[in-house]
Order: structure tokens, then C-alpha cells, then sequence
């Protein structure tokens, strides 16, 4: 099962990726390991989690997921 997942960053960023494992992949992303973008902008916490099922299904919704505003982004993130 994929998973889409949304992280704040130390910056009150947010940033937009998909994993099989989103609790391994946070840590990766919290020590540094993650990408390179949020390893400039430590800690992150992650604020949004979404099953998508397939992996294309996911980097489909990720894609939409990355178009958004900042703030759809956090009405996404106050939907749960």
C-alpha cells in the first residue's frame, strides 16, 4: 500500500512525498537522509498521511498534491 504524506518543516514549509513505510521515511527525512530539501529545514513533523493504494495512484496524487496553494495545502491538512 502507497501513501501520500505531507511534512512541516522547521520553517513552516511543507513539503509533499510518497512511501510504502511513512514512518520510516519520516525518520529518514528527520535525520537528515530524507531529501535534500528538507535537510536543510530540520525538524519536520509529519502533519498529513493518505492511502492511495498503487504507486501510480499515489505519484498521481502527489503531482496534484504539489500543485496546490499553501493554503489548500492546509485545508487539506485540517480535513482529517
Amino acid at each position: 500500500m502507497w501513501y501520500l504524506y505531507i511534512l512541516e518543516c522547521a520553517d513552516r514549509s511543507l513539503y509533499t512525498g510518497i512511501a510504502l513505510d511513512v514512518r520510516r521515511r519520516v525518520r529518514e527525512h528527520a535525520s537528515g537522509k530524507g531529501s535534500r530539501y528538507t535537510r536543510s529545514r530540520l525538524p519536520v513533523r509529519l502533519v498529513y498521511e493518505e492511502t492511495c493504494g498503487t504507486r501510480s495512484w499515489a505519484l498521481k496524487r502527489e503531482v496534484r498534491v504539489k500543485r496546490l496553494t499553501r493554503r489548500q495545502k492546509l485545508d487539506l491538512v485540517k480535513s482529517l
